[in-house]
């Protein structure tokens, strides 16, 4: 497994993961990239939308994710 601070984890498949509500998925490939800025549309694998993600300071939400404009809440 290979840890990158900007990026995805990768791992040597092939790779089981379990989600938080417990379904498994499943890739037979030899390496895996797994996301874990969560913006990716192919959770749990990454498809790069963590490289389109703006630096730290400029974060709204403490889980590091801008959130889309369809997203949002009004707030009050």
């Amino acid at each position: 497994m290979v840890v990158n601070r900007e990026g995805p984890i990768l791992v040597e498949g092939p790779v089981e993961v379990v989600g938080d509500d417990g379904t498994t998925t499943r890739s037979d490939r030899f390496v895996v990239a797994i996301c874990t800025c969560r913006r990716s549309r192919a959770y749990p694998w990454c498809d790069t939308s963590h490289r389109r993600r703006e630096p730290a300071e400029s974060r709204p939400d403490d889980d590091g994710r801008q959130p889309d404009k369809s997203e949002e809440e009004p707030r009050p």
